[in-house]
């Protein structure tokens, strides 16, 4: 696993860290998830939260309350009790607090059984886990979505993210978003950060907590310093 920092602007601090797939020779997530199969869905998506949460356990500093982003995959979910036992006996074994776990969810096809989905959020919540959606305003991550379920915290797309500093319609986008968010209660996270511009436009809209590569890339097995030309934290 790799992990990349989720800075919290208003505190100014490390918020917490997504632990991102790596192949053993540095390959991406895009070509590892590649080389899963339906059959070995559920064995994967266990196997990396276990990993993620046992490196965590070893790499997070003593006493600073930082959350870990852990990305799970709806379809490797078939009873959201039973799934989550490897989750509970990782956590326990490593003494990590429920509470600093944060499961994120891309859905890059339709949600065809929403009350699955809901499901899994209600039992998530019920252990004392953070629940997220990724890519949000991509795919089929939008709006219809939050009719259905509410989650703890929305990450932003970085195709809503990207140049929006010179873009009115993204602006506009965002500026929805947060509305919508405000009102729903959820808190809202802007990833693909990659410009000091991009990042002052967000923060002025009122969003909070930031990733992205203007911050710091993702380090193997390692928590890299956030680093900006304005900003300069480590963990």
């Amino acid at each position: 696993m790799a992990f990349q920092p989720i800075y919290d602007a208003g505190a100014g601090r490390v918020w917490g860290y997504e632990a991102l797939v790596r192949g053993m020779s540095g390959e991406g997530a895009f070509e590892v998830l590649s080389q899963v199969s339906p059959e070995q869905r559920y064995r994967f998506d266990q196997d990396c939260r276990v990993k993620a949460i046992e490196l965590a356990s070893r790499l997070f500093p003593a006493g600073e309350n930082l959350m870990l982003s852990i990305n799970f995959m709806p379809k490797a979910v078939y009873e959201p009790a039973a799934c989550l036992r490897a989750t509970l006996l990782a956590a326990k074994r490593r003494s990590f607090p429920m509470s600093s776990i944060m499961f994120e969810f891309t859905e890059n096809e339709e949600v065809a059984d929403t009350a699955h989905l809901t499901n899994i959020i209600t039992e998530y919540r019920r252990h004392g886990f953070t629940t997220a959606v990724d890519d949000f305003g991509a795919g089929h991550a939008g709006l219809g979505l939050l009719v259905d379920f509410q989650p703890d915290l929305i990450k932003i797309d970085m195709l809503l993210i990207r140049g929006i500093d010179t873009s009115p319609a993204r602006q506009a986008v965002v500026a929805g978003i947060v509305g919508i968010a405000r009102d729903l209660d959820i808190t809202l996270l802007a990833e693909g950060i990659e410009t000091e511009a991009e990042f002052r436009v967000l923060r002025a809209a009122g969003i909070r907590l930031f990733q992205g590569y203007w911050f710091a890339k993702p380090a193997f097995e390692e928590l890299p310093p956030v680093w900006s030309d304005s900003v300069t934290v480590r963990p």
